[in-house]
């Protein structure tokens, strides 16, 4: 399954997994609360998560204890409900079951494999000679970019727009998470 080195497939659905059943978890506790995030909340929730990343990695030392790789998967999940958010809008309360939002959690996830599986043939497994420092910073660049496009009210003129920034971070984000547990 995901034995081998460039297992790419195996590898990003067993990151997957993993990110998949903190969300599973987080909703049992929490319940769909984040259905009142409107898109810019959620996109600054990312750059803060990615800020962090890029600190503990010029820093090396983190006072709170938690390290890089939670901060990509927390990327990686709220890149997901970012996806939920634009396609549902926002909500004044929480207005979907946990049921409902797994399963709009899993379209998300299966949007992003497919994704990054045409990009990764096109790309030739390029992501494996980049260094998870990149990864932060590409995904730095995207959300000043859906910044801009939100400031821009969405109206731009040769932008692939949010969505796209939103998937290439849940991607750049799963690469980060693919690294960092194959150096542990």
């Amino acid at each position: 399954m995901c034995n081998t080195k460039n297992d790419t497939e195996g590898q990003f659905v067993k990151a997957m997994e993993e990110c998949r059943e903190l969300f599973r978890k987080k909703l049992h506790d929490y319940g769909a609360s984040w259905r009142i995030l409107r898109t810019s909340s959620l996109t600054d929730q990312l750059f803060i998560k990615a800020k962090r990343i890029r600190s503990l990695e010029i820093k090396k030392e983190s006072k709170v204890g938690e390290g890089i790789r939670p901060e990509f998967i927390a990327l990686i999940n709220y890149g997901i409900i970012g996806l939920i958010q634009f396609e549902k809008g926002y909500a004044d309360t929480v207005d979907i079951s946990a049921d409902e939002a797994m399963a709009l959690y899993d379209r998300h996830a299966d949007e992003a494999l497919k994704l990054m599986l045409r990009k990764n043939h096109d790309y030739d497994e390029a992501w494996r000679s980049m260094r998870v420092s990149s990864y932060t910073d590409f995904i730095l660049t995207k959300l000043q970019r859906i910044k801009e496009i939100e400031d821009l009210g969405g109206n731009t003129l040769v932008s692939e727009g949010v969505c796209s920034n939103y998937m290439d971070i849940i991607n750049y984000a799963v690469f980060g998470v693919i690294k960092l547990s194959n150096e542990s």
